[in-house]
């Protein structure tokens, strides 16, 4: 039996899926789609109060698998399909929630960058590289990132990454506010895991309503985002952790949020 393409271990609150094909720098083929598909299904329905996205061995992911798009008897269905798959992968990801962090590695190209991208907080690596890479192919970008790429550095910054594929080395990338944070490889796993763990002790259905706030805000004029505001903490106010907040913060105490 070949090994899993997609690796999901849980600790304790904390889901970590890693991505497993590292003689081909993590590169996307259609089981590992299918396998990424049904982590995320399987994070969301688990109750993890924060997930870790990172990549075995020496990179993030190289993106789609060319060869097994080439190989494929009908190459335009084959992609269709791995596409779709991701992009519900990517909804997934992007709704639930529990926050999503990307711990880049090493490269992150094509759908590896649109993957990264996705996520709600990025820490790379200080060797980390980002490239679209796309049109190097004659392709277009997938995964995602023609939404979150401009919202987070811009078209104009955008524009140039899809039509020159420059490389972004980690500090470009921070000066770019395309990751979060940039530290020493050696610090990578450390740093995540702290994170990770602290954002898995936070108030879970918090994290989830902003997410959907935020994606829902280019969609929406001021007077409707405004009334999802309203609606959303008003509604959180009577959750158990909206209470337990308020009354930590009265208290002048450390809330203990149970993610409900």
């Amino acid at each position: 039996m070949s090994d899993p393409l997609v690796l999901l271990a849980s600790d304790g609150a904390v889901a970590r899926i890693t991505f497993n094909r590292p003689d081909v720098y993590n590169a996307m083929n259609l089981p590992f789609m299918r396998e990424l598909r049904a982590a995320a299904e399987a994070c969301a329905k688990s109750g993890a109060r924060a997930v870790v996205l990172t990549g075995a061995g020496r990179a993030f992911s190289a993106g789609g698998d060319l060869g097994a798009f080439a190989a494929a008897p009908d190459p335009e269905a084959a992609l269709r399909e791995m596409a779709d798959i991701l992009h519900e992968a990517v909804e997934i990801f992007a709704r639930m929630d529990a926050p999503v962090i990307a711990a880049v590695n090493g490269t992150a190209a094509g759908a590896g960058l649109s993957v990264a991208c996705m996520c709600d907080l990025v820490v790379a690596a200080s060797s980390a590289k980002f490239t679209m890479a796309y049109t190097n192919a004659g392709l277009c970008p997938d995964g995602s990132s023609t939404f979150f790429v401009p919202r987070l550095i811009g078209l104009r910054r955008t524009q140039e990454l899809v039509f020159t594929n420059r490389v972004l080395s980690a500090a470009e990338a921070l000066d770019w506010q395309l990751v979060t944070r940039v530290v020493p490889d050696a610090e990578l796993e450390g740093e995540v895991s702290k994170l990770a763990a602290r954002l898995a002790a936070g108030p879970t259905r918090a994290y989830g309503v902003a997410k959907r706030m935020l994606l829902a805000s280019a969609a929406r004029d001021l007077t409707e985002q405004l009334d999802l505001e309203s609606r959303s903490i008003s509604g959180l106010s009577a959750t158990p952790d909206g209470q337990e907040g308020i009354r930590a913060f009265l208290d002048k105490r450390a809330p203990a949020f149970t993610g409900r």
